[in-house]
């Protein structure tokens, strides 16, 4: 086990295990919620990351049984201002975990309200344990989701429920999550972060390249017209065909054996 990690993290727990890169917001007291250092920690954490070959994918989880992030930590809320909503400061890093180049996963161990649940859409994949709840409960402050949530809670459940979620505020089940699709599964608390990964080593056993530019494709290919997404689709497909990724997987399939991606 390794840690490459900034040092001196007072909110985070990080570790590193066979590739797989394990974050786990560290303010127990406060329920996990996000403040100014932790998503500063957060930010440095993914600095490194991105740069570290010995990372190849990220889980998101939240310290203790009972939540993965309370939200934004509203003593900081209460003094924000107009200059602060125009900095946009956790839109713009869920942003940078959404296009992050390698697969990333929230692996919801409890509450996930507010940012914290923005900050589990920004994720490439949500698994929930059977306890979790998540809701953007925002309007009820006189705000709005704005890390995100407006637009990606509308293209995860659709456009009905989102407004319905956002306009009550009100929390769902970890059931009704997975049915509405905002997770993909749903687990008990002990199998919930074995279960994150086997799907992230799932994921990382697969072509790294293919993996990348299935990420780069798939989002802004839903933001556009089907004729645009799959030209993207064409094209990635075309650069895929020149690549040493694309000779190890076929030559593996015809062999019968498991591909050896870049040496692994």
């Amino acid at each position: 086990m390794t840690d490459p990690q900034p040092p001196h993290l007072t909110t985070l727990r990080t570790e590193v295990t066979e590739r797989i890169g394990t974050i786990s917001l560290h303010r127990p007291q406060q329920r996990n919620a996000l403040n100014e250092a932790l998503l500063a920690e957060l930010s440095a954490v993914l600095d490194a990351w991105e740069a570290d070959a010995a990372v190849q994918g990220i889980i998101i989880t939240g310290s203790g049984p009972k939540a993965f992030a309370a939200g934004a930590d509203i003593s900081e809320v209460a003094a924000w201002n107009v200059a602060d909503g125009l900095a946009a400061t956790l839109q713009r890093l869920f942003d940078r975990i959404q296009d992050f180049p390698k697969p990333t996963l929230a692996a919801l161990n409890g509450v996930a309200m507010g940012g914290g649940l923005e900050l589990a859409m920004s994720c490439d994949i949500r698994i929930a344990t059977t306890e979790a709840q998540m809701g953007l409960p925002e309007v009820g402050l006189g705000v709005l989701p704005s890390a995100g949530g407006t637009q990606r809670l509308s293209r995860l459940v659709g456009t009905g429920r989102a407004l319905e979620m956002i306009l009550t505020g009100r929390a769902l089940s970890a059931e009704q999550a997975e049915r509405y699709g905002l997770v993909t599964s749903v687990v008990a608390a002990e199998d919930l972060l074995g279960t994150a990964a086997e799907i992230m080593s799932t994921i990382l056993a697969k072509g790294p390249l293919a993996i990348r530019l299935a990420k780069m494709v798939i989002g802004p290919g839903h933001d556009t017209d089907q004729r645009t997404g799959l030209l993207l689709e064409q094209l990635a497909q075309t650069l895929l065909f020149t690549t040493d990724d694309k000779a190890e997987g076929t030559a593996a399939f015809l062999e019968k054996r498991a591909p050896d991606f870049e040496g692994r």
